[in-house]
């Protein structure tokens, strides 16, 4: 049975899209496409449909991540389609929180930061919109950072249950 991950940031066009991207690149690089599978969301809509931000696809594209998912917003739905919803910040945490229908629900929500093995002193994944490529960039290191730590958990879990 797959194992089905959401990422969720703000508006869903720059850390969760990357997040998706990222994290599809190490399931394909440690051949899981048959035991992971990823999307991402937003808590505000009004980006719906819209592509990822240009200045993240720009700087994921230098990493060789292409980002192709159209925004879209988190849904109370989606707790019951992912095994685990992969927040980027407080204010998502809290927000993805309230839209849990039950604590059962509640205790799929994770933080991203919480997978993060190299990068210890963050305790969110800052939202680089009205940052400079630097923040774009520290973005990036975050991400694949906690990407690898989150497959690794995966990977361990598998490993229990075989």
């Amino acid at each position: 049975m797959k194992q089905r991950i959401l990422f969720v940031c703000l508006g869903n066009i720059c850390r969760s899209p990357a997040a998706e991207a990222v994290m599809n690149a190490r399931i394909a690089a440690r051949g899981l496409q048959d035991v992971v599978e990823t999307d991402s969301a937003g808590t505000y809509g009004g980006h719906s449909g819209d592509k990822a931000d240009p200045r993240m696809r720009a700087a994921a594209s230098q990493r060789g991540y292409t980002l192709t998912h159209r925004a879209r917003r988190i849904t109370e739905e989606d707790f019951d389609l992912f095994d685990m919803i992969v927040v980027m910040d407080d204010m998502n945490y809290e927000s993805v929180s309230r839209l849990a229908p039950d604590r059962e629900h509640l205790n799929r929500v994770y933080r991203f930061v919480e997978f993060c093995c190299h990068h210890p002193q963050w305790r969110y994944v800052p939202d680089p919109y009205y940052e400079g490529r630097e923040g774009f960039e520290l973005v990036l290191d975050l991400l694949e950072d906690g990407c690898d730590g989150l497959l690794d958990t995966i990977a361990g879990q598998q490993g229990q249950r075989g």
